[in-house]
Parts: C-alpha cells; structure tokens; sequence
C-alpha cells in the first residue's frame, strides 16, 4: 500500500545522569571526587534515501524515541551515549511542525541529513565541583531532557515529468510503454489509485522519470475523485504530459477534457501552467479519434500537439524526443 502522509510523534534521547563517587584505594588516603558524567542522549537524523519509494514504513509507528544516555561510573567514567535514531524518508519528503505548522525540512536532494530532534546532554558528575575551598563537593547534575516534538510527513514526488489526465484516458499504458514499468491496467475509470513512477533511458545514460498520478475528474481541487489527495505529486514536475483520450471512449470530448484539466491545475496551482508541456492524443488507432482530432486542433492552439496509441505504440518514438526536448527545456 502506497502512504504518501503520515503523522508521527519523535523523542530524542535524554541524556544520562552524572553521579556521585568516590575514590577508594589503598595507600590514597585522599582520593577526593571521582563522580563521571552522563552519556549524551541519541538525536533523531533523517536521510534522504533514494532507495525508499514510500512512507510505508512509518504507517503503523505511533512514536519513535532514539535511546537514552547512560548514567555516568566511577573512577570518572563516562556514560554511554544513546545510539541516533536514523529515519529513511523517499525525496521529496516535506517535514511539517503539527504543533506550529512550520517546515522544519525538505529532502529534495538525496543523502542529505538532518537532525529532527536534539539528544539532550548528560549531567556532570561530581568530580567537576572539586575546587579549592570544596574538596568533596556532593552534589552531580541531571541530564537534560531531549527535544520532543509532533511532526507531518508528507511526501511530494519528484519527477521530470507529469502526466496529467481524466481516469481511463491511458495514462497507465502510456508509462507502461514508454518506460517498460509493470502497472495495473483495467478498462475502467480509477484503475490507478496510486501514483506510478518509471525512467525513460536515453543515449550516454541520461534518464527521464515520469509520474503518472491518478486521473482527474472536473473539481479535483476541491477534492472530488480522488482529488488533493494526489495532486501534490505534480507539483515538484518539470514539465507535464496532457494525456487525452482522443476516441470519445467515454462519452467526452478531448476538447472538454483538456479545458477542464487546465481548470483544475490552475484552480490548485497557477505555476503549474507556466512549465513546459506537451497534448498527447491518445488512442489514435480508433477510427473514431479522426473527426475528434481535427475538432481538438482547430479549437486548441498550443504548440506542442502529438497523436498516438498506447496500445499499438504508434507515435511512441517521437513522443519519447518530445519528452527529452521539454526536460532540456526546463534545465
């Protein structure tokens, strides 16, 4: 099950307590203060792991804590320091604040690291209050509580390119053919209920990653369908592919379909219009795409209009170099 927003309690580790001790050794008459100091507690780090596709690890975690400090030993020995709690997040992780709604981090770039919660510090033993007018001071110091806090993951997938489209419209064959990705496919509207990813590979290695969210429906924004729940995933896109059924399959129109699409992008983000794009015309091998194709370029002036199928692969070859052109585009 793909989870793309989780809300998690974390707790960094406290830090260990500094003791009270004493040396107590034959022919040392005076051993004086030998209290050690506490261990530091472990922190809470994120990574930024491009292994990790999901936040499905985090489903059923209600809380995470990093270990505690130790206590400190005898003889001036420290305590161990709590082991870090180290969380794998897929790029595109935006970390929120619950309590002050602020971003506390955005993993965009993958490895980067960031401590979410501080481990608190261990206490001071009492070997530390020896001074010259207190020769056996008594008296050690707790160790600090580490930080707390209640935070949102929410992932936003980054990817080159966007396919944008209603249900049914062929966005998932599209991926499939084009990126040789596995992806459920059925004959009916919402079969995609969760986003799919898949690489294009070109010449001298350069790769191309599209995301196909599921379909569009008119007021997506105001979270019909499957709505907001997945529009977010275009938002971090290059560039986006209108996918449009260009036979009539479902009763619509390519023309209708696509002013609605834009509707719904400009209603949720007005800058997602401002990116490169391209109107791919799906489904051109029924005979009935013919009259709707003429319908679509008279009444649509943009200049980047391709006709295909999916299903026969006719068109596949010059939509992949369209694909290549608008990420060069963006760079």
């Amino acid at each position: 099950m793909f989870v793309d927003r989780v809300d998690i309690e974390i707790a960094a580790g406290d830090g260990g307590n500094g003791i009270v001790s004493w040396r107590r050794e034959k022919f040392i008459p005076k051993g004086g203060p030998a209290g050690g100091d506490g261990g530091h507690g472990g922190s809470v780090r994120l990574l930024v792991d491009p292994n990790t596709s999901g936040l499905e690890w985090f489903r059923h975690i209600r809380k995470i804590t990093a270990e505690h400090g130790g206590k400190g030993g005898s003889s001036c020995c420290k305590g161990k320091d709590g082991e870090d709690a180290i969380l794998k997040i897929p790029p595109g992780t935006l970390v929120r604040d619950l309590d002050t709604k602020e971003i506390l981090f955005d993993g965009t770039n993958y490895h980067d690291e960031f401590v979410l919660c501080q481990g608190g510090k261990g206490g001071k033993g009492n070997t530390h209050f020896k001074s010259s007018t207190n020769r056996a001071p008594n008296i050690a110091t707790p160790g600090e509580p580490g930080e707390h806090r209640k935070i949102e993951f929410e992932l936003k997938l980054i990817g080159d390119v966007g396919l944008v489209g209603y249900p049914n419209a062929g966005k998932s064959t599209l991926l499939m053919k084009l990126t040789y990705t596995q992806v459920e496919i059925g004959a009916y509207p919402f079969t995609t209920l969760t986003p799919n990813l898949g690489f294009i590979s070109f010449e001298g290695g350069r790769r191309v990653l599209l995301t196909d969210i599921p379909g569009i429906i008119e007021n997506a924004h105001e979270n019909r369908g499957l709505g907001l729940e997945f529009l977010r995933h275009i938002e971090r896109t290059r560039a986006l592919l209108f996918v449009l059924d260009a036979a009539g399959v479902d009763g619509r129109d390519p023309v209708s379909d696509y002013q609605v699409l834009l509707q719904e992008l400009r209603a949720y983000d007005p800058d997602l219009l401002n990116r490169p794009s391209c109107v791919v015309l799906n489904k051109c091998d029924l005979e009935s795409s013919v009259e709707f194709v003429a319908e679509f370029r008279t009444a649509v002036n943009h200049p980047c209009i391709i006709e295909v199928s999916a299903e026969t692969g006719e068109g596949l070859r010059q939509l992949k170099d369209i694909i290549s052109t608008l990420v060069v585009e963006e760079s």
